[in-house]
């Protein structure tokens, strides 16, 4: 095989030159173009891990302010219940207050009503008791209204106590009540009965009181004696009061 030398090195001078070519033209304005591609590509990874850890902080803040926000919500609730609790409570108390202090008004009033109507009913009792009292004496005698009761009021005279019989008649007269004015021989009667329990003479003035139905009552600044009907009357409807 015979080699051309010329052809040889002539098509070396030309592959020389259009690899100068081709390195000046081609090969550097495209490597630069790739360096800048990378660069730019190395810049977006770099931005996208950078957005990466912002969107990963930004996430783990909004995780921890939502469980803040939860924290203050359940303790918002807590205390919300809390005071509502207490509401309810006051609320509570204060209706157990308002119907105690109802109840006791309302046991108040039913305690004056009873003691109204027992007191109207005593006055009732009292005046049925004088009214038949008074038809049971008309019934009698006049002088039964008078003469059945000193022996008892004399009586009354002598249990006094040792003090009080004493200090009868010391200078002060006593006062004889009597339902009707009496006759002399009433008036004899009593300040006999009485000198026969005290053992001396006791002076008197008598008043006429109607209100006594029948009997006699002896008042003193010491001492008051009664033997009537009014006083009686009196007794019974306190003990009917007493055990209704």
């Amino acid at each position: 095989m015979r080699i051309d030398w010329w052809t040889l090195a002539l098509q070396t001078f030309n592959v020389l030159v259009l690899v100068l070519i081709l390195g000046r033209f081609l090969f550097r304005p495209v490597a630069a173009i790739i360096e800048e591609r990378r660069a730019a590509a190395v810049r977006l990874l770099a931005d996208a891990e950078a957005a990466k850890h912002e969107a990963n902080a930004a996430r783990d803040a909004a995780n921890g302010e939502a469980a803040r926000l939860a924290d203050t919500r359940d303790e918002a609730l807590r205390q919300a219940a809390a005071a509502a609790e207490r509401e309810r409570a006051a609320a509570l108390a204060a209706a157990r207050t308002e119907v105690d202090q109802l109840r006791a008004v309302a046991e108040a009033e039913i305690q004056r009503e009873r003691q109204a109507a027992a007191a109207a009913a005593s006055d009732r009792a009292a005046r049925l008791a004088v009214e038949i009292a008074e038809k049971l004496l008309n019934r009698l005698p006049d002088s039964a209204r008078i003469d059945g009761f000193v022996g008892g009021l004399a009586d009354g005279l002598a249990s006094l106590p040792a003090a009080s019989r004493d200090g009868l008649g010391g200078g002060e007269d006593a006062r004889l009540k009597a339902a009707r004015p009496l006759s002399e021989a009433e008036s004899k009667s009593c300040r006999d009965a009485f000198a026969r329990a005290l053992g001396r003479p006791l002076n008197f003035v008598i008043a006429v009181d109607p209100d006594l139905v029948a009997g006699l009552e002896l008042e003193t600044p010491h001492a008051v004696v009664r033997n009537s009907f009014r006083a009686d009357l009196s007794r019974i409807v306190e003990e009917l009061t007493r055990h209704g």
